[in-house]
């Protein structure tokens, strides 16, 4: 083992016999599907490994994560980005549904929503381009730490409308709702309470697929215990939930949030595809996306000074939604952003 990794989670699975094992363990009682992240290189070695022991239920792979924009990876970003293209186009060929774990991945290292949104769009997009028919959408609750309940589902409602413009009979997205791993406190029976209200108001996106975090997940690795107790609160808080919901798109400034989110989300997409004029659908282009993130356009305040990424603004927790701000912590519109980023590229 490489004892750098120590604390990164995952499980010490190291053979092709060793998913057989687990697989095999797993043929009883209600018969589970069985599924497996990416891995953080050789992708599409890794993807054939799982489907030939586990029959991955669906393959979760980055679009430009697991390189040198986080440093998971020892690949620089431009390869990582061919590769995870490459993977997700295999997963598809190959009738495995596909998640593209992007989006929020950025909102962990404090992206503004826009961003987020923008981003989650940008993924879909890939997916559908590579040829996948059934995607895996998800949105994780609660992050960054401190957005509001309705703002959070401001930005989860700003996300699946997007990508629904995209669907068609030949690509088709399920929501799949999880707590952010970042929002829960290290008190065990808080994190419990954090766990239950997530769950519960993220029942209004109509989640096809619940992603159980474990309580326990800012304090220890869960075990079995932690793992069952956890989908107890999770059952009950659905339940609750199904009784009847109020349509929260008629609170005025949901609505208007939704609103503002995906108009600067396209702003962002616009940006992108104008770097990459010369092609014919730049946004599925390796280095239109590479150029995206080297020039500040896809970007976070936690990748600076440790990534490729630029880390040029800060952002903040303003009246429970997610903002680029300025030097002074004035909010940045993203035409305003965008507008700083061309100005000092020279476009």
């Amino acid at each position: 083992m490489d004892r750098k990794q120590d604390g990164a989670g995952g499980a010490p699975i190291r053979t092709k016999e060793d998913f057989i094992r687990l697989y095999n363990a797993s043929r009883t009682g209600n018969y589970p599907l069985m599924r497996c992240y990416s891995g953080t290189r050789n992708l599409v070695e890794f993807s054939k490994l799982l489907k030939d022991t586990i029959n991955n239920a669906w393959a979760a792979i980055p679009l430009t994560w697991y390189s040198d924009l986080d440093r998971r990876s020892d690949r620089p970003l431009l390869e990582a980005i061919k590769e995870n293209q490459e993977a997700i186009k295999w997963n598809a060929e190959n009738n495995v549904p596909v998640e593209i774990n992007e989006a929020h991945q950025w909102s962990l290292r404090y992206a503004h929503d826009a961003m987020e949104v923008a981003t989650f769009y940008l993924a879909a997009y890939n997916a559908k381009k590579l040829g996948v028919r059934h995607y895996v959408a998800q949105y994780m609750l609660s992050t960054p730490p401190g957005l509001s309940p309705k703002f959070d589902l401001a930005k989860h409602i700003a996300k699946k409308q997007l990508i629904e413009t995209l669907e068609d009979e030949a690509f088709t997205s399920y929501t799949m709702i999880r707590t952010g791993l970042l929002s829960f406190p290290a008190d065990e029976h808080s994190a419990m309470g954090q766990l239950v209200s997530t769950m519960f108001y993220g029942m209004y996106l109509k989640p096809d697929i619940i992603h159980v975090v474990s309580y326990s997940e800012a304090i220890r690795r869960a075990t079995s215990k932690e793992i069952i107790e956890s989908v107890k609160m999770v059952k009950q808080a659905m339940r609750n939930a199904m009784n009847g919901l109020p349509d929260f798109l008629e609170d005025k400034s949901i609505r208007n949030r939704v609103e503002v989110l995906k108009n600067e989300a396209m702003m962002i997409i616009d940006a992108i595809k104008q770097i990459g004029k010369e092609f014919d659908d730049p946004l599925i282009e390796p280095e239109v996306i590479y150029n995206a993130v080297k020039l500040g356009i896809l970007d976070a305040p936690g990748l600076k000074g440790m990534s490729v990424a630029k880390g040029r603004f800060e952002t903040q927790i303003i009246d429970g939604a997610c903002y680029a701000v300025d030097e002074n912590g004035k909010i940045l519109t993203e035409e305003k952003r965008l507008e700083i980023i061309r100005k000092e590229a020279g476009m």
